[in-house]
């Protein structure tokens, strides 16, 4: 392609007037990313008279300006912002950025804008932790010497004096301070000279002729670098056609920062469909999945487009080849109810108390979002037969799942056999196919349930890691963890546990080492209610569960041994509770019709299959 083309060669400042005005960006381009030592880096570069690759340009013509949606470039730049502002293309000629926008937008926000982060352990919603800056450059800086101070980035190469800083440098004897911006006011040789001129002027009397000269050479640098040489070379693609013009930007960005399917897809659902924005949409929709229902979610536009295709009955494989304009056509009809599946089903999952902490794959989502999506259950949270037994039944098999890592790795070929597997049960039952799931999957090598062969790795998991809740979660009846705050709690207290504790009873050490291994296994772990939690605090367990109801052991497979209760049984307590937890995940792993079948009135019960 490279041979083909013929590139066009400009001075930053015209581009930099051109952006926003004529230049503009496409909803196929990415958020901007740089921070500022990248930033700097540029400038640095720029003014060595190094070459910064090429930028590549699509030229809208008018008949064609209002099919496409267009964003302006972010000139005062606030860290973790992610959403361009929207631009209206009326009266306008319009060229959108293929290629370039990460180095564009740089040079706008040294040259005309700033940059605004986060000082470090400040809150977001603080607006005192919040610093504007804007690039400068020290006119006294030797490029040629590598002599400087702590602040200067020779390590990373940049040798010009160029920092971000938030209000205006005093200036001294050593350094000579100004924002790179001022030299985009010299409109012409005259205007520069007569900077440069006030500049010179005003140095102090103790200046050296060697630093006048330093302070000359790299302002004129900083001018001809901005103003007069050519080292925006660019070319411009006049091709009306989308997909053309989709090819050419992949091809361009391939082999530079990847790139997030999503921004690509993005793009050509706006193009396709009627009325409404997708890139606005589909990033309101993800802002509300992660921050706007009970619990918090950590998901991304990825996972909405991929639920799109697996929800759509469409190959579930997430390339760009599979959103063709068909599909989009279908996508678009069912993004209603794709909508509604989706927020259901984290209201759900975030019901057993799984979130953005315990989620440990994201993919593990999308069979119950395609159950849901196809019975039109809604997130199950009344207390019908139906409801009850198939949230239990799906709370299980996540749980099963992602302890399992069933949707670990290339998930594409169980997230299709479980979509398939669904598909078949609800031609006979409305209800969540747990049994078929767990045997379907299981012929596959992806094992869902616990049983004599994987039961070990869950009673192995420890007090502090990520899959410890939802082992917990496992043992009880219920899955409305996420309605109350529940505390993962130390049946016998870890404060009688400690090693100064038990050498002050006279307990042997090899006792000693048995205990402090055991103290945090999941044989000596409970969910608890938070107030009972605190209310249990370090008292021994023996004297705190007389006080709870005569079932309590029951529930929390406790046995019924008060000899185990001392610390110094903790060992034979943990064996003896992981002898209680095995029986009872048998009972849930190696029964899977427990949670597939709701009883014959939940199995006639009305349910709305398709879409």
């Amino acid at each position: 392609m490279g041979a083909a083309l013929s590139y066009i060669s400009t001075n930053i400042a015209s581009v930099i007037d051109r952006i926003n005005r004529s230049y503009f960006l496409p909803a196929i381009q990415r958020p901007f990313v740089w921070q500022p030592d990248q930033i700097v880096a540029l400038f640095d570069s720029l003014l060595k008279g190094y070459p910064i690759s090429s930028f590549l340009l699509w030229e809208i013509k008018p008949e064609h300006r209002n099919d496409w949606e267009i964003y302006k470039f972010i000139e005062n730049f606030r860290f973790g912002d992610t959403h361009n502002e929207l631009a209206e293309p009326d009266g306008r000629d319009v060229v959108l950025v293929l290629d370039g926008q990460q180095r564009l937008t740089s040079l706008l926000i040294g040259l005309r804008g700033s940059f605004t982060s986060r000082t470090k352990y400040g809150r977001r919603n603080n607006p005192d932790a919040w610093s504007r800056q804007r690039l400068y450059i020290d006119l006294l800086k030797d490029p040629a010497t590598e002599n400087g101070d702590e602040n200067d980035r020779e390590d990373l190469g940049v040798t010009y004096g160029l920092r971000f800083f938030e209000d205006d440098p005093k200036s001294s004897p050593e350094k000579l301070w100004m924002k790179i911006g001022a030299i985009l006011d010299c409109t012409s040789d005259d205007a520069f000279d007569s900077l440069k001129d006030s500049i010179i002027d005003a140095l102090p009397d103790t200046a050296t002729r060697g630093e006048q000269r330093i302070v000359e050479k790299n302002l004129d640098r900083l001018y001809r670098t901005i103003w007069k040489d050519g080292v925006v070379s660019y070319y411009t693609e006049k091709d009306q056609s989308y997909d053309r013009v989709l090819d050419i930007f992949i091809r361009a960005n391939d082999g530079g920062t990847k790139l997030s399917k999503s921004d690509l897809l993005l793009s050509m659902i706006t193009s396709k469909w009627e009325g409404i924005s997708a890139r606005q949409e589909i990033f309101d929709f993800v802002d509300l999945l992660n921050d706007g229902l009970d619990g918090r979610n950590d998901l991304d536009k990825d996972f909405v487009m991929k639920s799109c295709l697996v929800l759509s009955d469409l190959d579930q494989r997430y390339k760009v080849g599979n959103f063709t304009n068909a599909n989009l056509k279908i996508i678009e009809a069912n993004w209603k109810g794709i909508k509604q599946s989706l927020e259901s089903t984290l209201r759900l999952v975030n019901r057993f108390g799984i979130d953005r902490e315990t989620l440990t794959s994201t993919n593990a989502l999308l069979p119950i979002a395609y159950y849901v999506y196809k019975t039109q259950c809604g997130s199950l949270d009344g207390s019908t037969q139906f409801e009850s037994s198939n949230a239990m039944g799906i709370h299980r098999w996540l749980a099963g799942s992602l302890l399992n890592g069933v949707f670990g790795g290339s998930s594409d070929q169980t997230i299709g056999a479980s979509r398939s597997i669904i598909q078949q049960s609800l031609t006979r039952s409305c209800d969540f196919p747990y049994r078929a799931l767990v045997e379907g999957l299981a012929r596959r090598g992806r094992l869902v349930s616990f049983d004599d062969n994987n039961v070990d790795g869950l009673l192995d998991v420890n007090y502090g890691q990520r899959g410890c809740f939802l082992a917990l979660s496992l043992l009880y009846d219920t899955n409305n963890w996420g309605a109350v705050k529940y505390h993962i709690d130390h049946i016998i207290p870890r404060s009688l546990a400690d090693r100064k504790a038990l050498m002050a009873k006279n307990l042997p050490e090899a006792l000693i080492e048995k205990i402090l291994k055991s103290v945090n296994r999941l044989g000596n772990l409970q969910l608890l209610l938070s107030r009972e939690n605190l209310e249990k605090s370090n008292i021994p367990f023996s004297e705190w569960i007389q006080t709870r109801d005569r079932d309590f052991l029951n529930r929390h497979l406790i046995p019924d041994e008060p000899g185990l209760w001392d610390v110094e049984a903790l060992p034979d307590f943990v064996r003896a509770r992981e002898r209680l937890i095995r029986q009872q995940l048998r009972r849930f792993g190696l029964d899977p019709a427990t949670f597939d079948a709701a009883g014959q009135s939940a199995r006639e019960a009305e349910c709305a299959l398709g879409n």
